[in-house]
Order: C-alpha cells, then structure tokens, then sequence
C-alpha cells in the first residue's frame, strides 16, 4: 500500500495569494484603464469649457468676424492687436483699471489685515467675530451691487439720509464723476475685505507661540515683536491673497454693470467693461477676441513676475 499524500490546510488568504493573475490581464494596466475612464469625463468636460474658447477666440483675434454679420471672418492678422494697442480710449480705460486695481486691493489689505490682527488678539468669542465678518464675501457680488446702490442712491439711499441727518450736503455717489470710481473701491472693500482677513487669520494663528513667549521674556515691546515675528511670517501668505484679488479686481465687470454702467460718461468703464460693450454691444467679435487674448496675456505676465517676487523672498 503506498502512503497517503499529507493534507496540508492552508489558510484562506495564503490560499488566495498563491492563485496566480489570470492570463492575458494585466492589474497595472486595468487599473490605468479604469483611472481613464473616471478621469476622461472630467478632462473633455474641462477641454470643452476653457482650452477650446480659448483657442477659438485666438483664432478670432485674427479675424475680422461679427456675431451679427453673415459671411466668413477675413484675416487681418494683427490689425486688431495694433488697433488696441494704439488707442486712446483703450489707455484710458487701462489707467482707470490700474486706479481701481491699485486702490481697491491696497484698502483690502490695509483692513483685512488690521481686523485679522486684532481678532488675534481675543481669547473669546473669536470664532463668532471671523462668522460676522465673512457674511459680505458670501453673497452674490450681483446682490451686492443691487444692495449698494439702493444705500448709495442720491434721493433715496441711506447714506445721503444719514448726511442729511448731520446737517451735510448730499452726495451724488454714482452720478458724479469725482466718486463714482470711489463708490466702486468702497463696495468692493466692504465685498472682498473678509478675504485678506480670513488669509491673514490663518497665518497670524500659524506663528509659533514659542517665538512670542522668548520675545517676552527678553522684555521685547509689542512693536518689535510685530515687526520681527509677525510681519515677516504672515507677510508670504498675506502677499498670495493680495495675488489672487489684484486678478479679481482685474476683471471686474458685474459691480461696474450693476452700479454705474461704465459712467458717468467712462470714468468707471474698466476693461472688461469695455470688452463688453465691444462684443455684445459693438458686435466686434474679432477686436474683443484681441482684448480677452491681450488681458490674459497681461495677467500671465505679471503673475509670472510675482511668483518670481515671492519665491525670491522666500529664498531670503
């Protein structure tokens, strides 16, 4: 009689282990294949939305095309760039973008940063200040806008009651050409504030605790800490928020359409205003290609030259 093979019980994870793949699969090649097919909806979604118009309007930067005129477009290669670039107007609507640009982020910071470094400072109810304070940024800059001009109207708005209840004058805040530019730096002050704040809330709550208490004990003053601890570490985190608003404010077209249409007259027409007023007013589907394809260039541009700017200054 020959001897019986032994039974060997294997548990039931070696027993999986030891099957071997099927042949012909591949487990790192299916799972690439399934990582496509998840990712590829989104991706043609995001070619579709962005990188697709923005080609399309390149091509019509070079044209002559109108949305209202039948017929082909006709190449005129850089008569549109060279049209932009040397008009007046368009100067003119630039210098007011920059005024705006300049002012409207410059105040956000200023005061972002001043609320963030006193709410900071609170033990208690920090968490309820910094809710209240993000209230602006959460609605529509459309409600916004519709909401400032009721306040900022000449006849009927609480702002000029409140002056008149003071014994002042009123003020034509969106008809006068003297602040009508103004009025528009305010509201988006009051909108984008909470911004820098909740940016410059998050790094003043970053520095090191340590840092104050060795300052404290060598009798440092509040000023030489401010200056050496806190300024020099929130300073990188408060200059990419300041990145991001000067682009927003870059393009702001709803709280110009909204408040002031571009006047009186073009003192507050800014160049995404302008454009438009080209594409959809003028029908110039071609020369307003050229000025999407120009201020994006613009913001590349400068962005670039920011970054360099703070990965120069993190480097130091």
């Amino acid at each position: 009689m020959s001897e019986s093979a032994p039974l060997t019980i294997d548990q039931p994870g070696q027993a999986a282990s030891a099957t071997p793949p099927a042949p012909g699969r591949s487990r790192r090649l299916s799972d690439r294949w399934l990582a496509g097919a998840f990712i590829s909806p989104a991706l043609l979604l995001l070619l579709a939305m962005s990188v697709f118009p923005l080609l399309w309007a390149l091509y019509l930067s070079f044209t002559d095309y109108s949305a209202t005129r039948g017929g082909p477009a006709h190449f005129v290669w850089f008569e549109n760039y060279t049209a932009i670039l040397t008009s007046a107007q368009v100067h003119l609507r630039a210098l007011t973008t920059l005024i705006y640009v300049v002012g409207a982020v410059a105040l956000q910071t200023l005061l972002g940063f001043t609320i963030a470094y006193l709410i900071s400072r609170r033990t208690h109810g920090r968490g309820v200040l910094t809710t209240l304070f993000l209230v602006p940024m959460m609605l529509s800059p459309v409600v916004v806008g519709l909401f400032w001009r009721f306040m900022l109207d000449a006849q009927f708005g609480v702002i000029n009651s409140m002056l008149g209840s003071l014994g002042l004058g009123q003020v034509e805040w969106l008809t006068q050409q003297g602040t009508a530019l103004l009025s528009l730096i305010v509201v988006d002050t009051w909108q984008w504030t909470p911004f820098i704040m909740l940016i410059a809330l998050a790094g003043l709550t970053a520095v090191p605790k340590y840092l104050y208490e060795a300052a404290s004990i060598d009798r440092a003053s509040e000023w030489f800490r401010f200056r050496t601890i806190t300024l020099p570490l929130v300073w990188p985190l408060l200059l990419i928020a300041v990145l991001f608003r000067a682009i927003e404010a870059f393009r702001l077209f709803d709280l110009v359409y909204i408040l002031t249409s571009g006047g009186p007259g073009v003192s507050t027409e800014t160049l995404s205003f302008h454009v438009y007023k080209v594409a959809f007013l003028g029908f110039n589907t071609g020369t307003a290609s050229a000025y999407g394809i120009l201020m994006v260039l613009i913001v590349l541009v400068l962005t670039q030259l920011y970054l360099r700017y703070l990965n120069k200054l993190k480097e130091d």
